[in-house]
Order: structure tokens, then sequence, then C-alpha cells
């Protein structure tokens, strides 16, 4: 239920009035690297969103793409790096996702498209006109980060709180 739900977010996010870049994608592949056993289903539900809206948006440069989509599942991976480490390092490594992703699609706009000399000045000035982009990232990726973290980490207490309240109850009544 949680997969379909972050997917129907996700996509959602691509199609709401809203800055743009400033999405829930990329906070939804740290999530899942982060908070899913299963790597395969943790990959897949960025790779869904990005098809799934794609196909609705309609595709284009398949090496520009591929770059996106390349830098989505980087983003996976370094979720499924601070697995083992305490919910809100995501914030910090929801940064390194946001650079890191900038600087892959940008150079691969330089690299394939043709909107840039294919010089160093030309990679430049590339990474320089993508500063208004790359800023509303890094907001929509540390907003949904911290969402998404924060409810997650929320309902596990909750959930805890409840698991050890029961255990009381029964403990109580001598039922054990």
């Amino acid at each position: 239920m949680i997969y379909y739900l972050l997917i129907i977010i996700g996509f959602l996010t691509r199609f709401i009035p809203h800055p743009m870049n400033f999405t829930a994608v990329g906070a939804i592949a740290l999530f899942s690297g982060y908070y899913f056993k299963d790597k395969r289903i943790a990959f897949a539900i960025p790779m869904a969103i990005m098809l799934l809206s794609d196909w609705y948006l309609g595709f284009y440069d398949w090496k520009l793409l591929l770059s996106v989509y390349l830098a989505f599942a980087l983003v996976v991976l370094l979720g499924i790096l601070i697995k083992n480490k305490k919910w809100f390092i995501a914030l910090p490594t929801s940064l390194i996702g946001t650079t890191s992703f900038f600087l892959i699609t940008n150079g691969a706009v330089w690299a394939f498209a043709n909107w840039y000399p294919h010089t160093f000045a030309g990679l430049m000035l590339c990474y320089a006109e993508g500063i208004p982009f790359v800023k509303n990232n890094f907001a929509g990726d540390l907003t949904y980060t911290f969402l998404f973290f924060g409810i997650a980490e929320l309902a596990i207490l909750l959930s805890k709180k409840m698991e050890i309240k029961n255990r009381e109850k029964i403990f109580a009544h001598g039922k054990i």
C-alpha cells in the first residue's frame, strides 16, 4: 500500500503547481532506499514515478532521460548506504543527492545537447544557468525528506508505544 501511495504522491508533485524542480521524487528515492528491505522495490518506486509521469509529459532525448533516471537511482543507493544510521542523517544526505542529481543531469545536458559549447567554459555556463533550478531542487528535497522521514519515524514511535501498552495489558491480566 505504501508503495502505491509514494508513487501517487511523487507523480502528483510533478503536476501540481509548483516551482520548477520542487517535487517529491528525490525524497521518495532516498526514503525508498532507507526504509524498504527489498532493494528492487526501493529502485522501482522512483523509476515508476518517472516513467509514469514522463509517459504523460512526453519523453525526450533518451540520453538526458537516462541521466535523470541514473541520478535518482544514485539517490536510492544513498538511502541504502545510510540505512543503519539515525533517520535524521537523511537531511544532509538529501543535499548530497540533490548535488549529485544536479551535477549528473546538467553534465548530461552539456554533453548530449547542443545548448552549450562543448568546452570547459560551456560546462561551467551550463552549471551556472542551472542554479535557479537546483535551488528549488534543494528546497523540495529537504522539505519532502523532512516530511516523509518525520512521518515514518513518528509512525514507528507510535507503533512501538502501542506495542508496549499492549504488552503491559497482557502481563497485567496474567495472560502470559
